[in-house]
């Protein structure tokens, strides 16, 4: 967690809890000088960050390839256990013994949905609930939050926020995450924006969604996200807050923001923030971060010194550092 400022999870407070006491065990163990912050996600209509898979493995006919199974990158399907095909996209992690959807494993990626040939899997959405969310603002242990939005209408923007009240006044960050809306996003924010000012008393931040879900396929999944931060920094009229790069942000992320004269360690002059040279306040990894700490599950299978425990061991430690030297 050395090179992490902020750790975002589920707006629930047994998951918040967990991630403190997490960051409590890492910061004893490791000695670590600054604690990151802590941030809740919460969306203001359909998203596709919060859905899962759900399907009745008893309907899946007994010869079926089982393709779900093996595109899951979060091993969240899995047939008492046993592969179709003996592989997956992501074999390090521990498959363990459960008929289909692992709930607490899918974070909606969507991969499965148009791989079943008998079209068996369905996803359900959600939405947090504004109220609960708010208590959960209104405790200690959580510093930031974000708010996952279409931006294509700001009705349900506007009621989201309006049901958190008081509550965002305890926060050091409010970020939004939004896709891509081409020619409308600028317009978008700053109607967003408007509507948080009365009460923003805290950094902001703009997420730019580019590829949602996708930073563990391969090096091309980062070029949306990038496409959409030279748009917005060259913008003149974007409204007030940081801009992060997120959806297919992987390994990759940087060189590109580096080619395009995005990505810069010393300050700018304030003037110039509306120009093609404005600094990126970050980068946000999610199924890249997966991939890069997924082998720390599987040492725990493992007996401590063995020689498949230290090769894995190495693994995620050059891994990890090749991480943060590109930090």
């Amino acid at each position: 967690m050395g090179a992490v400022d902020c750790i975002d999870c589920a707006a629930d407070a047994s998951v918040v809890s967990a991630v403190n006491e997490g960051i409590e065990a890492a910061t004893e163990i490791a000695g670590l000088q600054k604690r990151p912050w802590v941030m809740i996600s919460v969306n203001d209509d359909k998203d596709l960050h919060f859905r899962k898979a759900e399907f009745d493995p008893e309907d899946c006919p007994a010869d079926c390839s089982r393709p779900c199974e093996i595109v899951c990158p979060a091993n969240a399907i899995s047939f008492l256990g046993k592969s179709a095909s003996g592989t997956s996209s992501n074999t390090e992690l521990p498959r363990i013994l459960v008929d289909g959807v692992i709930t607490e494993r899918c974070y909606g990626c969507g991969r499965c949905l148009p791989v079943c040939p008998y079209d068996k899997i369905r996803e359900v959405t959600y939405v947090r609930d504004a109220a609960t969310t708010a208590d959960l603002l209104r405790r200690d242990d959580v510093d930031a939050m974000e708010i996952h939005t279409s931006g294509r209408q700001s009705a349900q923007f506007k009621e989201l926020w309006c049901a958190l009240g008081d509550s965002v006044e305890n926060l050091k960050l409010i970020a939004v995450s939004l896709p891509n809306g081409g020619a409308s996003t600028i317009s978008s924010m700053n109607e967003m924006f408007s509507i948080m000012k009365p009460n923003l008393q805290c950094f902001n931040l703009w997420q730019l969604d580019g590829r949602p879900m996708s930073g563990d396929i391969g090096r091309g999944a980062t070029k949306e996200t990038i496409a959409f931060a030279i748009e917005l920094a060259k913008a003149i009229n974007r409204p007030p807050g940081f801009l992060q790069l997120a959806g297919g942000t992987n390994a990759h992320t940087i060189d590109g923001l580096r080619k395009k004269g995005l990505f810069q360690t010393t300050s700018i002059a304030v003037d110039s923030s509306n120009s093609a040279d404005a600094l990126i306040g970050g980068i946000a990894y999610g199924g890249y971060a997966r991939k890069v700490t997924c082998l720390l599950s599987i040492l725990c299978y493992l007996p401590y010194g063995s020689n498949l425990y230290m090769a894995i061991y190495q693994m995620m430690i050059l891994r990890l550092l090749r991480l943060l030297v590109e930090y």
